[in-house]
């Protein structure tokens, strides 16, 4: 989604590198090896990011010089967004991997507020309209409705679930964006306490892990074992 800021910046070499969370591993794991590990990590920031701008559809790479703090936690298949700084990011937390490219996991397209930051759009009535919309079907002009981003986003989550518990596979990592991850949490995962779409809201290449089993899956659709990325054992 929009913005950027917040992130703390480390300097080594020239470069800098972001670490907002530590990107380690999940301790619960998963039940009797019978479910898979869920790794979300949202890209790294791109000059949009980094200006507060909203950034959905634009494809524009990532900030020059800009790298993760630490390694990404181990991941038997990861899953993309076609934008570009998500397939910079993979490639970066990744590099030894092939990468599987999901249309549906691509950010919310914003319309005519496309890489305009709060302070240009405050003062817009259709703008306002969206802000205060709160049934999520309120579209920003040319662009896509919450609702519909939402709906987009939990369809292509369940349908990657449902093929890693069929074909095995203990780990997968999507690299993705804070909205698309936000949406998916919202939807699918199982806390103490309800949270809503942006209490899920993470940091550049930070993100959450969770957990499903077969017969989670299958009788409930949830995730649990919901850990910010940096809490608990590093992966192995």
């Amino acid at each position: 989604m929009a913005g950027g800021g917040g992130e703390s910046l480390l300097h080594a070499r020239g470069e800098k590198r972001y670490r907002p969370a530590r990107l380690c591993g999940h301790p619960g794991g998963h039940q009797g090896g019978r479910g898979v590990k869920i790794i979300f990590i949202r890209h790294g920031p791109t000059p949009g990011n980094l200006a507060r701008r909203y950034i959905g559809s634009t494809d524009e790479p990532l900030a020059p010089g800009v790298l993760p703090g630490c390694p990404a936690p181990a991941a038997e298949r990861v899953y993309v967004s076609p934008l570009l700084r998500c397939r910079q990011t993979a490639a970066l937390l990744y590099p030894a991997s092939a990468p599987v490219t999901v249309p549906d996991l691509r950010e919310c397209d914003f319309g005519a507020f496309e890489y305009k930051s709060y302070e240009q759009l405050q003062n817009d009535p259709a703008y306002r309209a969206w802000m205060e919309d709160r049934t999520g079907t309120l579209a920003p002009p040319g662009g896509e409705d919450t609702a519909a981003f939402r709906r987009r986003c939990g369809r292509a989550f369940e349908e990657i679930v449902e093929r890693c518990l069929a074909d095995g596979v203990s780990s997968a990592a999507f690299v993705v964006h804070g909205g698309t991850i936000m949406a998916v949490m919202e939807r699918f995962a199982e806390t103490d306490s309800p949270r809503g779409f942006y209490d899920w809201q993470p940091e550049n290449f930070g993100g959450w892990t969770a957990c499903t089993t077969r017969e989670l899956w299958r009788d409930r659709r949830v995730l649990t074992g919901v850990r910010k990325l940096g809490e608990g054992a590093a992966d192995a």
